[in-house]
């Protein structure tokens, strides 16, 4: 198995959206979309849209006349997406790769991306991709979950796995944490020929009501489902049950959850 995001199908857009989206995404999609409409940007693309969380936040918060198209290489996250706009709302959904977008040049005011880009096995190209459909001065705003060490869920639920596997573990949820360091990502958007950077690190803490629930969400609304099926030695409930114990045991319940993600500004040059 591979961390290829079009592998977010079947049941786990669902899972994704309701078990994971308010434990992990939500806070953080609220600041991104806060971050892009300082400016006032008229057209505004999203990659790695996923279920729209960031999307439905940017749509309410964004002028009520500007464009907004959302992008996913996996169909069944945009279909999740697409359920929670009206007709005649101004945004667009397009099953893209942002590795090779489907848009002219400098067509965006704004290019978002929430914790997608750890995903794109060419993190240079997307980057180029980006600045090739931004308008001149136009703005990249992307956020990336910081090392396992400032999300200790990352690091519970890794260990919970490799336990249950010791010979071949599933890596997927190596992946999301896989481009915490900040220095390689500024000196990569300066090589793209952006400018103007800002970086911010932005820790919270998240309680869980229910512990389980989030447990369940990590398992069933990821790729890491399908791993742990393709291996066959272990019921995917025995993993939930462990990640639940684990969780609990480091910080309670109801559990007070530490996370960490770092925003990076840029705009075109």
């Amino acid at each position: 198995m591979t961390s290829d995001p079009a592998r977010f199908v079947g049941d786990i857009p669902d899972y994704y959206d309701r078990l994971l989206g308010p434990a992990l995404f939500q806070a953080y999609a609220e600041d991104l979309a806060r971050r892009a409409v300082l400016r006032a940007p008229r057209a505004v693309l999203e990659t790695a849209a996923g279920t729209g969380l960031v999307t439905r936040v940017l749509r309410d918060r964004l002028h009520p006349a500007a464009t907004l198209t959302a992008t996913d290489l996996s169909a069944p996250m945009l279909e999740a997406a697409r359920a929670k706009f009206r007709p005649d709302e101004l945004v667009t959904f397009e099953t893209s790769d942002a590795l090779a977008l489907r848009f002219p040049n400098g067509s965006f005011d704004c290019v978002l991306c929430q914790f997608g880009w750890m995903f794109f096995p060419d993190k240079n190209a997307a980057l180029r991709e980006a600045r090739r459909v931004l308008k001149p001065r136009g703005r990249l705003l992307f956020n990336v979950w910081d090392a396992p060490r400032y999300n200790p869920f990352a690091r519970i639920g890794i260990e919970v796995v490799d336990r249950f596997f010791p010979y071949d573990p599933p890596k997927f949820l190596q992946t999301p944490f896989s481009w915490p360091d900040i220095d390689p990502i500024k000196e990569a958007l300066f090589a793209a020929g952006f400018t103007n950077l800002a970086i911010s690190v932005v820790p919270r803490v998240q309680k869980l009501s229910d512990t389980e629930v989030f447990a369940r969400g990590l398992v069933f609304g990821s790729p890491l489902i399908e791993q742990i099926r393709a291996r066959g030695r272990v019921a995917a409930d025995a993993v939930v049950e462990a990640l639940t114990a684990a969780l609990a045991e480091e910080f309670g319940a109801p559990a007070q959850l530490p996370m960490q993600a770092i925003v990076f500004d840029a705009s075109k040059a």
